[in-house]
């Protein structure tokens, strides 16, 4: 009567098989599924674009070149840091969620491993969406923001350039401008009042001169460059030397026909006249680049802070997500 022992070690084996064929399947599953990382990432990183378009154009409508007119540079910069910080917040959740509920059923697993790997897919799919934000959408990135800044730009920079000076038409081109553009850097701002200074030191009586011909404006012109070329030699380091004040009278003398004393006063009130006006110049761009310098620093930490912000959010929503996977 061996026959039932035979059948109970058949189903026995059959039993043990079954169970180790489970295990073989369960030590086999991958931990990281890597499809639902990239499904995630991917939905990050179109989300967190359609957000950052969306929170440009709103930016920029509220700004207004108009004094009083629109939100201040601070709120400007404020509503930036905050929508920037509630895009990752967005992004990143949904990222951290697709990439979690997309996962694989690790059957069999304890609950700790299993809140580990959600945790670690939320991370990853947040990585590789930062990652192919920075790569792939910079450019597209930058030219939606640039154009933006750009605008600002222009508009800010127009005013000050209408502002702080007034072109002048002179005979013969622009050969003291030029010449101040060789030696100032900052010439954009600075060129044309030195025109403008350079004008008036030549000034003549206009009832009393006669009609100009064309070798009159262009010695006039030469005579302009050489005074601007005299002035920026020294213009940053101090007082003007003696004897180029002595020979820029002369010249002033010469072509406007004034007396050497009128001369002597104009060249000394000019150039002290342009020397304040380059100096404040050179305070304004100073000030202007530290506080860019500053921006850009605070910038930097804001968006450390949010990319932090949009690791933890990513990381909790996978786990949420494949919770709601595993039910």
């Amino acid at each position: 009567m061996a026959i039932p022992n035979i059948v109970i070690a058949d189903e026995l084996r059959a039993v043990l098989g079954q169970g180790a064929s489970h295990e073989v399947a369960r030590n086999q599953a991958s931990a990281v599924s890597w499809g639902a990382i990239v499904a995630g990432a991917a939905a990050a990183a179109a989300f967190s674009l359609i957000l950052l378009i969306l929170g440009t154009g709103l930016g920029l409508s509220s700004v207004s070149p108009w004094v009083y007119a629109g939100i201040g540079a601070t709120t400007f910069g404020v509503t930036t840091i905050l929508w920037v910080t509630l895009t990752q917040l967005l992004a990143s959740g949904l990222g951290g969620y697709i990439s979690g509920r997309l996962r694989a059923n690790w059957v069999g697993t304890q609950t700790d491993e299993i809140y580990f790997r959600d945790t670690a897919h939320g991370f990853l799919a947040w990585a590789v969406a930062s990652l192919a934000t920075a790569a792939l959408l910079s450019s597209v990135i930058s030219s939606i923001v640039g154009g933006g800044i750009q605008a600002g730009a222009a508009v800010a920079g127009g005013a000050a350039a209408t502002a702080g000076s007034q072109p002048t038409a002179r005979p013969g081109g622009s050969g003291a401008t030029s010449a101040l553009a060789k030696v100032d850097p900052t010439s954009a701002v600075t060129s044309e009042p030195a025109g403008y200074y350079m004008d008036s030191l030549f000034r003549k009586d206009v009832a009393a001169a006669k009609t100009p011909t064309a070798a009159d404006m262009q010695e006039s012109t030469a005579a302009q460059d050489e005074v601007t070329r005299i002035f920026m030699h020294t213009i940053r380091s101090g007082p003007l030397p003696a004897e180029d004040a002595r020979y820029a009278s002369q010249l002033v003398a010469q072509r406007t026909g004034v007396t050497p004393d009128e001369a002597q006063k104009r060249v000394t009130e000019t150039y002290s006249r342009l020397q304040a006006k380059l100096q404040d110049a050179e305070v304004t761009a100073r000030e202007a680049a530290d506080k860019a310098r500053k921006a850009s620093a605070y910038t930097a930490l804001w968006l450390f802070i949010s990319l932090l912000i949009g690791a933890f959010v990513a990381s909790y929503a996978a786990v949420y997500g494949g919770r709601h996977r595993d039910l």
